[in-house]
């Protein structure tokens, strides 16, 4: 059989979903093709195993309205109005496609069809991938809704499942686990897969995941009293972060010839040149798992550089009062901080993160629209580029995710890191002082510290003596760290909503730059009327209540199924 390349959709499906139709068997297999003579050679499980890479997040899951929408939280902001799952308006949906269990389905079939293979062996990588898509399809389901249904083969009309009560919490996460630890024992470790399989789900991958549910897990079940419960799942995680360290298979993107902008450029590189030192996606060991994109292939098709640099996608105050001084000291307690005076004082001796993920009033930058041209900054760079003017939008502006090269809009072919190290990193810091309540500076220094200081050399590290010495939080410095680190990665909300800090965060109104007694009262006389205390206000009487911890059950799933207990609150 012809090799398909994975990065190429192998069916393309049109299906016209009947919306009386129960999600749990709404769909036919987008894998089935004829049992009479399918599903007799190991390619043929690989064929179909192809088709659960295409449920991968991607940039679309962050930038369109969608459960981990950036929209959706609190240090971005869309231009065109408020989100009503921002300030906690959202209602009972009649149907919403994120309680959607076609692709669960989907693997299932695979993992029925492979029980009764005559060489199971010969099958077993592909039984472990499909293992481990069935944990992040469910992982998705349990951080929307809680407890849902645990479907384990593909029904029919006449499935008792069908009118079955759903599943609790903790019976889903387990399960999830279970199918964890199961495609953990088969898959390949990353070193062991062939050139021609790069791409493919590798033991690492799935233990970075599984550090990503249980520290979710534990943190959520920690915060609302459950501890016992919470450090299994914790250690859970720290076991899974640490295999992935100690494997030695990746690491942080931190080539010499970037210096500190390797914090931009690590986010669109491409094969053509993207980046002034010529380098190319081979020189990324930082995505352990990603959706895989390329110019000449599968472009992503999503006009990613004009809605997020500085467009529809705005940064709020929240965020950029995020960044450390590079002193490694909060703002609020820094020397060093300049304070709001000039538009872009604030911007001075911090955390170089800030200057590589936000744009600055007056800066020069680059899009697919008027991109670089010599790749060094020089006369020929600044005349073809534009300068940002910081007097529109929030007056922050992201540019993250903005390519610098030349490109019809919608051609951009980077890939979308599913998972990567930093993140591996930050997990394993989190759950070790989650489960002790303290962490070494042993521990700090393998994880949380090569994230903090890969484009911060001079800043001093996080640590139990500067935490000490300048009555910091450490709690607050990790989770700071990571809020930095994974800005615009799909994690703020999720974040939020397992450490139970929404009911404060999410209620806050959504603010912008400091306008009076700058040079923005002057330029920017049009957004008067909305300063409080001295600040832009774009958002205010958001609220979030208990109930929107979980999102809703759609209502026609609980007609067709009464068993199915709605969410507490709705």
């Amino acid at each position: 059989m012809k090799r398909i390349n994975i990065l190429a959709k192998v069916w393309i499906v049109v299906a016209l979903l009947n919306t009386g139709c129960n999600s749990l068997i709404d769909m036919k297999p987008l894998n089935e093709i004829s049992d009479a003579n399918y599903w007799t050679t190991p390619d043929q499980f690989k064929l179909a195993a192809n088709e659960f890479y295409t449920y991968l997040r991607t940039f679309t899951d962050i930038m369109a309205d969608g459960p981990h929408s950036e929209t959706r939280a609190d240090f971005t902001y869309q231009r065109d109005g408020a989100n009503l799952f921002s300030n906690g308006n959202n209602t009972v949906p009649l149907t919403d496609g994120n309680w959607n269990y076609s692709r669960v389905r989907n693997v299932n079939y695979l993992l029925e069809k492979a029980g009764s293979y005559s060489a199971p062996d010969d099958i077993k990588t592909y039984v472990a991938e499909a293992r481990f898509f069935r944990a992040y399809l469910y992982f998705d389901l349990l951080q929307q809704f809680g407890g849902v249904p645990i479907i384990e083969k593909p029904l029919t009309v006449s499935s008792a499942e069908l009118s079955a009560p759903r599943n609790t919490r903790d019976q889903v996460a387990d399960f999830i686990l279970s199918d964890l630890d199961a495609a953990i024992a088969v898959l390949p470790a990353e070193s062991a897969i062939a050139a021609a399989d790069k791409g493919r789900i590798s033991k690492e991958a799935a233990q970075s995941f599984l550090s990503r549910v249980a520290l979710y897990e534990g943190t959520w079940q920690q915060n609302r009293g459950n501890s016992s419960r919470a450090n299994t799942l914790l250690d859970k995680a720290i076991a899974a972060s640490s295999a992935v360290i100690t494997g030695n298979q990746f690491s942080l993107f931190a080539p010499a010839a970037l210096g500190d902008s390797a914090q931009k450029y690590l986010f669109i590189l491409e094969d053509q040149t993207s980046n002034p030192a010529g380098i190319t996606k081979s020189s990324n060991k930082e995505y352990i798992l990603k959706n895989r994109y390329d110019f000449a292939l599968r472009q992503i098709r999503f006009n990613i550089t004009k809605t997020v640099v500085g467009n529809v996608f705005v940064v709020t105050k929240k965020l950029a009062d995020s960044y450390l001084s590079q002193d490694g000291l909060p703002i609020e307690k820094s020397p060093l901080f300049k304070g709001y005076s000039g538009t872009t004082t604030e911007f001075q001796n911090r955390d170089n993160r800030m200057r590589y993920n936000l744009l600055q009033d007056g800066q020069t930058f680059w899009t697919n629209n008027a991109p670089r041209v010599s790749w060094k900054g020089d006369a020929a760079d600044i005349a073809s580029g534009q300068k940002w003017n910081g007097a529109t939008g929030s007056g922050y502006a992201n540019q993250k995710w903005g390519t610098e090269r030349k490109l019809s809009d919608q051609e951009e072919a980077y890939d979308y890191p599913v998972i990567r190290y930093a993140e591996v990193l930050l997990n394993y810091a989190e759950a070790v002082y989650e489960r002790n309540g303290s962490i070494s500076n042993a521990d700090l220094d393998k994880s949380l510290n090569l994230v903090r200081n890969r484009v911060n050399k001079t800043m001093p590290k996080l640590s139990n003596e500067l935490v000490g010495a300048n009555g910091l939080n450490m709690r607050t410095e990790i989770r700071r760290e990571r809020n930095i680190e994974l800005y615009f990665e799909g994690f703020r909300r999720d974040d939020l909503i397992r450490w139970k800090t929404a009911e404060t965060e999410m209620k806050q109104d959504i603010l912008g730059i400091t306008w009076k007694g700058t040079a923005f009262e002057t330029r920017w006389p049009g957004i008067g009327a909305q300063v409080v205390n001295n600040v832009y206000r774009l958002e205010t009487n958001r609220k979030w209540a208990d109930k929107n911890y979980l999102l809703p059950i759609p209502s026609q799933q609980i007609q067709l199924n009464p068993n199915l207990e709605q969410n507490p609150g709705w």
